[in-house]
């Protein structure tokens, strides 16, 4: 319950103040039975009309107050497990935000929606239950028994007897659940995973025509979600009933024998009015714990999801921040920036944003993958203001290179360094503000196209993003009915796949830092707008800016690649081949049977 300590700091009075009027509140229903019982002996029994009324007035005195401390307890609960459940989202959703690769790729995306909204509304059910009701059923529980004991200890032996096989119900109840609760939160990832996967393929969907797969695909998912429910819910459905049955034959005995316990003088009238009172109370109490105990079971179950979450890999960082587990007190999400501002500070001191770039002997493994290295001893530099193309057959690890220079991942062995700095060495916010990417798929946002621009640097003013645009040959911008303002929808779905990857070759361009990744970033543009842009990343862009930039780009086509000043040539995640294009031709055997594949399809088209 490690989750629930780290906020009980922050709401520890309301939750004390909430547990109090529980307490209380249980206190005064307790009385009531004993109360009812005075009024029956003292009142109605004697004949004593004026006993009645003071023994009245005091229970509805006590019902009142009672009263009281529901209303109070209720509206505390209400406040602290929504503010409990909002921050405890935001952490999530945070934590979401700064997996590494390798911590996101644990987890799948349907499975982490579910985590996000199924399992931590369960975790706020949870700590509003505890506020409002679950100290309430085993003080009343309790409280009835001792009470029930001080009126009549040989009758009270039989809730002894309902209370002992009510508790191994519970126990054997709790042990059945918590299994099935986890695989029916399982089964929910399943709908969330297809459902989304579907949203995101819809198009694929209609053009392949495999309605009838993906609703048999769903429809597996679903019928398995109903049998685990089913399933999770058969313990319940057979252990309440059992309760109940147990508590009304002992409300039998107890009447049988009280009456007579009462014929023998041994009990009065309202003693046996107030146990089964009591036991009514008891009855209630045990179905409300059996309800706590199989809330308290899914609620494991998905305090441990989100705990998985919790525990994933975080970004990569240089410097640790402090964390909740290290420290008394959490750090406040206002200090945080501040901190790492500082750290960023420090480094950037040390730090020319020059974009030299230098690989050293890198060989990496993907994590969980095959075992086979996607790259194997690369080394390769790159000065400021230069240009490398890197080019290969496909799965030869070219955007890999890309991923491991925004430090995604980590190399197994070897170096990155920029500037001369080993980039394990820096801040991981440092980094990616001085490399920006343009990546092979383009990812829009739903918002304006010039929101979407200014991705890469939220300063730009409104001509800088023109520039961008301009440079990138997102001309059609213009012809858009709104311009920059135009809404895209989410996925950028009414835009083509040529105007996406100009779009996001604009949001790379306005981006302020010394290093330009690009993977395969034309790969969908004809050969014209692909030469235009061509020459604003290696011609023009590199002779008339001020600061030149280092350009990194991956592409497929010979015709890209020869006018970088280097290529660099990948085969099955070897290097086969450095130099310009004219020195491959010559040296590598790899770079010559590409280039002549697309020459001679060039030529046959």
């Amino acid at each position: 319950m490690r989750i629930y300590q780290r906020y009980f700091g922050r709401y520890k009075w309301p939750f004390i103040v909430a547990l109090v009027c529980v307490a209380c509140e249980a206190v005064c229903d307790l009385l009531g039975p004993t109360l009812m019982a005075n009024i029956v002996d003292n009142g109605i029994w004697q004949r004593q009309l004026s006993a009645v009324f003071y023994w009245g007035a005091l229970m509805l005195l006590v019902t009142l107050i009672g009263a009281g401390f529901a209303v109070t307890r209720s509206i505390l609960a209400s406040r602290v497990s929504q503010k409990f459940g909002a921050e405890l989202r935001s952490d999530v959703f945070a934590k979401i935000m700064g997996l590494s690769e390798t911590g996101a790729d644990q987890i799948e995306s349907g499975s982490l929606i579910t985590r996000m909204t199924n399992d931590t509304s369960q975790a706020v059910q949870f700590v509003n239950g505890i506020m409002r009701v679950f100290l309430k059923a085993p003080i009343t529980a309790i409280g009835s028994i001792v009470l029930a004991s001080i009126l009549n200890l040989r009758l009270s032996l039989i809730i002894y007897g309902v209370v002992l096989v009510a508790g191994l119900l519970v126990f054997f109840s709790m042990k059945l659940s918590y299994p099935r609760f986890t695989l029916l939160q399982r089964a929910m990832d399943r709908i969330n995973t297809i459902v989304q996967e579907y949203l995101i393929g819809i198009r694929l969907v209609k053009a392949f025509g495999t309605y009838s797969e993906e609703t048999e695909r769903f429809g597996d998912a679903n019928t398995t979600l109903m049998q685990r429910g089913i399933s999770s819910q058969r313990v319940i459905t057979v252990t309440a009933p059992m309760i109940s049955l147990l508590v009304g034959l002992g409300t039998v005995g107890a009447i049988f024998f009280g009456s007579q316990l009462f014929v023998a003088g041994d009990i009065m009238p309202g003693n046996i009015t107030a146990f089964t009172i009591y036991m009514a109370q008891m009855l209630m109490s045990l179905m409300m714990l059996t309800n706590i105990f199989n809330t308290f079971v899914r609620t494991r179950a998905s305090t441990n999801r989100i705990q998985e979450v919790l525990a994933c890999e975080d970004d990569f960082s240089a410097v640790e921040l402090p964390s909740a587990a290290a420290t008394a007190t959490r750090p406040s999400a206002a200090v945080q920036p501040t901190l790492a501002a500082e750290q960023q500070a420090q480094v950037s001191a040390t730090l020319p944003a020059r974009g030299a770039v230098e690989l050293e002997d890198v060989t990496f493994t993907y994590p969980n993958g095959s075992g086979v290295p996607a790259l194997r001893n690369i080394s390769v530099r790159v000065a400021a203001g230069q240009s490398l193309a890197i080019i290969g057959p496909t799965g030869s690890g070219k955007s890999t290179l890309c991923w491991l220079m925004l430090r995604f991942y980590d190399v197994d062995s070897g170096a990155i360094r920029l500037d001369g700095q080993d980039i394990r060495q820096l801040p991981i916010n440092l980094l990616r503000d001085n490399v920006a990417i343009v990546p092979q798929t383009p990812m829009l946002f739903s918002g304006t196209v010039a929101e979407n621009i200014l991705w890469g640097n939220p300063q730009a003013s409104p001509a800088e993003v023109r520039e961008a645009a301009a440079r990138a040959q997102a001309n059609f911008i213009a012809e858009m009915p709104e311009g920059f303002d135009s809404l895209l929808g989410a996925g950028a779905v009414n835009v083509s796949g040529g105007q996406k990857q100009r779009i996001s070759i604009a949001r790379g361009l306005i981006k302020p830092a010394p290093v330009l990744l690009l993977d395969d970033a034309t790969s969908a543009l004809d050969a014209i707008t692909e030469a235009r842009i061509r020459t604003e990343l290696l011609g023009s862009l590199q002779q008339q800016s001020a600061e030149k930039r280092t350009v990194i780009l991956v592409t497929q086509r010979c015709t890209t690649a020869m006018f970088a000043d280097h290529i660099l040539v990948l085969e099955n995640g070897a290097a086969v081949g450095y130099g310009t294009h004219a020195e491959l031709l010559e040296t590598s055997p790899t770079y010559r049977d590409i280039y002549r594949s697309q020459v001679d399809s060039t030529v046959s088209a």
